[in-house]
């Protein structure tokens, strides 16, 4: 599922992006190619001028450097004196038909009323205009220009091919396509392992679930099948066995109800229903009660527990007292469980005045380096023969939720001599 959901997910992204590729592609080369026109007609118009201004000022046409002018400008030039052509066949090959020079003159004289007939012999200033025309299909600019010469004119059709333009437009298109296409395998390659990587939390979150299901699904089963089974003798018992048997539901029934809460809590915490409501509480007070609900317990299995509070007065602390209360209720009831009998529970508090920080500290079998961090998963068991029905290895994972929606922290240490330690950190 999770293959097909990645692949997915990484054609998604990718076509999303190519969309924003081309979109953006296409405005830039929209500017860019606007820019380019502009300014290769603005360019045309400088060499219009430039031939305008040498011809106003020349009274004899070179036809070297009309020759040279056309050959760095590509311009193929028609140059008429009044009315006469002027013939440069021989020096500038023409790749155009007069009629051709034709379609200039007309276009000039219709659009922008260009007329050789308004030039009189009292007339000095000359008059062009540039524009862009298709001569048989094909984009040219040409410019049209009139140039008083000796009470007559000089009557200048210019046109200029756009191949040269065209191709550069052309070749910029291309680079972008081929960049976009570069762009898009490099998107499509990181997208495949952000998305991986986007889709292991789900993966992994799926897997712990599985796994939670499972565990719970056998912690249920047996309470359940210790109920039926006992249902079950209860119809062929004696009076006498009966009362056993119902115990027996009652106990296990119990055991059933604890692990449901238990769940629940988890399941809150993940939902974000596991709610706290802070208020200011005396933790030492809070400590010293879970000591005195919890010594007759220690006592009963031959265990000696003692605690040990600051001499100074500590500060309330804003929390939730009942949560706060049953993550010492949980660590000292793991404690009580793994701590063998004659052994040692030592409960310690110590303040500063940015946090308060508790120790319960047992020494017992202690946990492994390797476990420290995996105890606190959901059904864990560093002790996996110890038999205590009572716990399912879900308190530790209970009670640093808890710590954690206090912005405090929870983890383990070595117990100096052997042991585990479980520290509490809470910011005042």
């Amino acid at each position: 599922m999770f293959q097909k959901l990645h692949i997915q997910l990484t054609l998604f992204c990718t076509f999303i992006c190519s969309i924003i590729l081309a979109f953006m592609s296409f405005i830039c080369l929209s500017v860019s190619e606007t820019e380019l026109k502009e300014r290769n007609f603005a360019e045309f118009q400088i060499n219009i001028n430039m031939l305008v201004n040498h011809l106003e000022n020349q009274n004899i046409i070179s036809h070297n450097w009309l020759s040279q002018f056309c050959a760095d400008t590509q311009f193929e030039v028609d140059i008429r004196d009044n009315g006469t052509h002027l013939v440069f066949d021989t020096l500038i090959p023409f790749t155009l038909e007069e009629n051709d020079f034709a379609l200039v003159r007309q276009k000039a004289k219709e659009t922008y009323g260009l007329l050789e007939e308004a030039i009189s012999a009292d007339s000095i200033l000359s008059s062009h205009e540039e524009f862009q025309l298709f001569v048989g299909g094909t984009p040219y600019y040409g410019a049209m220009a009139l140039i008083p010469k000796n009470g007559g004119a000089l009557n200048i059709a210019v046109l200029s091919p756009l191949s040269a333009l065209k191709e550069t437009i052309r070749f910029q298109r291309t680079l972008f396509v081929w960049a976009d296409i570069g762009g898009l395998l490099l998107l499509g390659i990181f997208f495949w392992f952000f998305t991986w990587r986007m889709i292991q939390p789900l993966a992994k979150n799926r897997q712990k679930q599985a796994e939670f299901i499972a565990s719970a699904s056998h912690e249920l089963r047996s309470p359940l099948t210790v109920m039926l089974s006992s249902l079950s003798a209860m119809k062929q018992a004696s009076p006498e066995e009966q009362e056993h048997f119902s115990k027996n539901i009652e106990i296990e029934g119990k055991r059933m109800g604890r692990l449901i809460e238990d769940m629940l809590a988890l399941s809150s915490a993940d939902s974000s229903h596991f709610s706290i409501h802070k208020n200011p509480v005396e933790l030492d007070t809070l400590l010293l009660s879970a000591y005195e609900k919890f010594e007759p317990l220690a006592r009963k299995k031959s265990i000696s527990i003692s605690i040990s509070l600051p001499d100074k007065i500590i500060p309330p602390c804003p929390c939730d007292k009942e949560r706060i209360e049953q993550v010492f209720s949980i660590l000292l009831d793991n404690a009580i469980s793994y701590t063998p009998p004659e052994g040692r529970i030592s409960l310690s508090m110590e303040a500063s005045m940015e946090r308060l920080s508790f120790r319960v500290s047992d020494n017992g079998a202690g946990i492994p380096d390797a476990e420290k961090k995996a105890v606190f998963g959901r059904f864990y068991r560093c002790d996996k023969s110890h038999k205590d029905k009572s716990h399912f290895g879900l308190g530790l994972c209970i009670a640093q939720e808890i710590i954690h929606m206090h912005k405090g922290k929870l983890w383990i240490e070595d117990t100096p001599g052997g042991g585990a330690t479980f520290v509490v950190v809470l910011n005042l």
